[in-house]
């Protein structure tokens, strides 16, 4: 009954759970149902890194379009093509670039319901798979989990976060093949940027893909010179129809036709474009504004630190402090004082975590995307 009646203020029709059989005797609906290109396809949430999700409306237009150049521009998919996605298929990522991309070319899609470093490793090998989907804490896995016959791929694909620089390279090393990093949100369906073989650069986002514009506004909207931060916009064919019963929130972040992300970042000026953080987790102490993207690529670098994340906790004097909870490897003997000392001796002297602690592991969202809301700060921090 509470099924029927949740269905029915969907302007669903319910019907009894049955046997297989009986499934099978339903009447089959031949018909389609005409569709226009600005008609909603999918309601797609936000991963709530920051707050509450939000549902984006992708329309059949934003979808097609998307998977397209995901399929065709950007990865060069072909029927012989085997594609991993170790990503769920109800989040953007693996629908358009995994499922959708997979479909529309005909290549193979083969899928692990839930990640492990080892078992997606063992896939690869075992299904001689040619393109792997993931995010960053995906390829930090697997990197500790060498020797595997990954001789079959020859492409990999990052997405939904940032990809630390020294992951790239020792994925590079380690497997010999090369990551390509892309830029993409839920309301964006989700491809907005991306590097292509041939033409890309480390660290960056790549550049905006066809039928997309990107650009980099300060707080008032105005473009900025290349070289200098503010927020990244974009507008096309991938920008969502807005969020479902959200209005407000739909104004707020699409203004004359520009999606306005949230996230800090620039452009070179050779036209690549770069995230330098979440607008909502700059941590601001004593007046200097700190990106924790750019300490969070220097714990990457100490030989001990399998993940890291940055965050400003309260400070009665500075307003922020910056903090950092990391994860080591099995057997590190290393201290949390000698992660300090390893980063304050690289950035600036403002900058460094005065509060360093171990974790097991960082807590991640269903896609594998690091939750910064979901760290607990121990009280020695506070």
């Amino acid at each position: 009954a509470e099924i029927s009646a949740s269905a029915t203020g969907a302007r669903l029709q319910a019907v009894a759970e049955g046997t297989l059989d009986e499934i099978r005797s339903w009447p089959a609906i031949a018909e389609t149902v005409a569709r226009a290109d600005d008609d909603t396809a999918v309601i797609l949430y936000t991963s709530g890194t920051t707050g509450t999700p939000k549902g984006a409306q992708l329309t059949h237009g934003n979808m097609r379009a998307n998977a397209s150049v995901s399929a065709f521009q950007l990865f060069g998919f072909a029927p012989g093509d085997v594609v991993m996605g170790c990503l769920p298929l109800f989040h953007s990522f693996g629908q358009t670039c995994g499922l959708n991309a997979a479909v529309l070319s005909g290549a193979m899609l083969t899928l692990l319901s839930r990640f492990d470093a080892a078992a997606a490793l063992s896939i690869v090998e075992r299904d001689r798979v040619t393109v792997f989907e993931g995010v960053p804490t995906m390829y930090v896995g697997m990197l500790q989990v060498p020797g595997a016959d990954t001789s079959s791929l020859r492409l990999c694909i990052s997405g939904g976060a940032a990809l630390p620089e020294e992951i790239l390279t020792s994925w590079a090393t380690t497997f010999g093949a090369h990551i390509l990093e892309g830029y993409g949100l839920s309301e964006t369906s989700p491809v907005a940027s991306f590097n292509v073989a041939g033409r890309s650069k480390p660290g960056s986002i790549g550049m905006p893909i066809d039928g997309v514009e990107m650009k980099i506004v300060d707080d008032d909207g105005v473009e900025v010179a290349d070289g200098e931060r503010g927020e990244v916009v974009v507008r096309g064919h991938n920008v969502m129809r807005g969020y479902w019963n959200r209005p407000e929130a739909t104004s707020e972040a699409i203004r004359d036709g520009w999606f306005h992300t949230g996230d800090i970042g620039l452009r070179d000026e050779e036209g690549f474009y770069f995230i330098v953080d979440r607008k909502k987790e700059l941590i601001i102490r004593g007046g200097f504004n700190i990106y924790p993207r750019e300490l969070e690529e220097v714990l990457y670098k100490h030989p001990d630190v399998v993940e890291a994340a940055v965050i400003g906790i309260p400070h009665a004097v500075f307003g922020e402090e910056v903090a950092a909870a990391v994860a080591v490897k099995p057997g590190s003997t290393v201290s949390p004082e000698e992660i300090r000392d390893f980063i304050k001796a690289r950035v600036a002297p403002y900058k460094y975590p005065r509060h360093v602690w171990f974790v097991p592991a960082l807590p991640k969202g269903p896609t594998g995307k690091l939750l910064k809301r979901a760290i607990e700060i121990p009280e020695t921090a506070r």
